[in-house]
């Protein structure tokens, strides 16, 4: 299988602390103590309120990905193809 390129961006600031990212992909994900997740491997602003992380995926593991962004109930986790600049979620 092919691996593509992503960018994850993760406006932390806004999440709620579900942690149904990190339940679904915790390859990905983790919670920290203030009960927000955690992007695994992040670059993160000043006041980390926003990490991003480049990654490069098979089908398989970007499914992974998607599912556990698409679980999030505020939607502050996006998913970008790099190659064609499409955002997935």
């Amino acid at each position: 299988m092919a691996k593509r390129k992503y960018l994850i961006e993760y406006d932390r600031g806004n999440c709620i602390g579900a942690a149904a990212c990190a339940a679904v992909a915790p390859e990905f994900w983790s919670m920290d103590e203030d009960n927000k997740a955690s992007l695994a491997e992040a670059t993160k602003n000043s006041d980390n309120s926003l990490q991003t992380r480049e990654v490069e995926l098979d089908e398989s593991e970007l499914n992974n990905l998607l599912e556990s962004a698409k679980t999030c109930p505020v939607n502050v986790i996006h998913v970008i193809d790099k190659e064609t600049g499409e955002k997935l979620i």
